[in-house]
């Protein structure tokens, strides 16, 4: 079990240091606070032993700390991929204490620095347990590359092609070409594998590497089902796209794909490590219940209780719909 989390800090939550060639960027002080958690719940595995000025900050006794810890410690390893930012994190803890003392809760976060409660978008949790209703199959993604998002509500997705839904539908010419292009690197004829790679793109999927494994990948566009996030050029509609790609950055996500819009585009509903992304875009006062596509009383609350709380763009008065900026800019009258 150690050398799980101990996979799990090294690799994911590690504080970067000077001269760091697999460096990702600047580290920053909260960034600090999660990496630390994740030592600590390390150092708990082997040692049984809640970090040093805790109590300072609960109420609980020390048997009840470590109590946390050990549940902590399964969560974390449980979460793929795990929590790496303050928000995940915070979340992670307060999901898996959530029967426990708010006090100590508070009290945990804030020893780590990790975001209050009250800081934080309250979410359902959980996806469901089993297919809702009307679902017409579930993908199970790679992790996402953030540069896969187009806009606050669409995302380019890929499907390891070996899950079982996937693995019976792949053309023969793509699977001959994904093998093709696997000998070509390995003779380091990197020209023939790049023209192989096109071929395979151009057929909707693509060679990807996870982990140091080379993955075939189907490729799926996702519209999220019941919202409308504003447009690139509109107010909030860089907020709406960062938004989105900062959910859902190297995560694995669970999607439940409805249908098929006029673009091709699967729509679905969204979850990423039990989150729904949905939900947090309209509580964030990012996206507009779509209610021309979507009768679903619980988005329309959402909604009311971002634009009760005047966030995103609530905080203007009279925010423009995006279906209604598109009908002008197809007429014409947008200026």
């Amino acid at each position: 079990m150690g050398n799980a989390l101990r996979f799990l800090y090294g690799h994911c939550c590690k504080p970067e240091t000077a001269g760091d060639s697999d460096s990702l960027g600047p580290v920053s002080a909260a960034t600090v606070g999660v990496s630390v958690l994740a030592q600590d719940l390390f150092q708990f595995e082997i040692t049984s032993q809640v970090p040093e000025g805790l109590g300072k900050h609960v109420v609980s006794s020390k048997k009840a700390q470590a109590n946390w810890y050990r549940k902590l410690s399964e969560a974390w390893k449980e979460a793929k991929p795990p929590p790496k930012t303050p928000e995940e994190a915070a979340r992670l803890v307060i999901q898996t204490l959530k029967r426990h003392q708010k006090a100590d809760v508070e009290g945990l976060l804030a020893f780590y620095g990790l975001p209050h409660p009250h800081a934080l978008a309250q979410v359902t949790a959980g996806a469901p347990t089993s297919l809702p209703q009307g679902v017409k199959f579930e993908l199970q993604t790679l992790p996402v590359d953030t540069k896969a998002v187009a806009d606050g509500d669409t995302i380019t997705v890929y499907v390891n092609t070996t899950d079982h839904r996937e693995s019976s539908s792949v053309p023969g010419e793509v699977q001959k070409a994904a093998a093709q292009r696997s000998k070509a690197r390995a003779a380091r004829n990197y020209g023939k594998a790049d023209a192989l790679q096109k071929k395979i793109v151009a057929a909707g999927y693509r060679v990807t590497s996870v982990q140091n494994e080379e993955i075939l990948a189907r490729k799926y566009r996702i519209r999220l089902r019941g919202i409308d996030t504003p447009e690139s050029a509109m107010p909030y509609g860089k907020e709406a796209k960062e938004e989105l790609a900062k959910l859902v950055q190297g995560k694995c996500l669970r999607v439940f794909v409805y249908g098929q819009d006029r673009y091709g585009r699967c729509v679905g509903d969204i979850y990423c490590n039990g989150m729904f992304v949905q939900e947090v875009m309209l509580k964030k006062g990012l996206a507009w219940h779509y209610t021309a596509y979507d009768q679903r009383r619980e988005l329309e609350t959402w909604e009311k209780e971002a634009r009760a709380k005047r966030v995103g763009l609530w905080a203007s008065s009279n925010p423009q719909m995006p279906w209604e900026w598109r009908k002008e800019k197809r007429e014409g009258r947008l200026h």
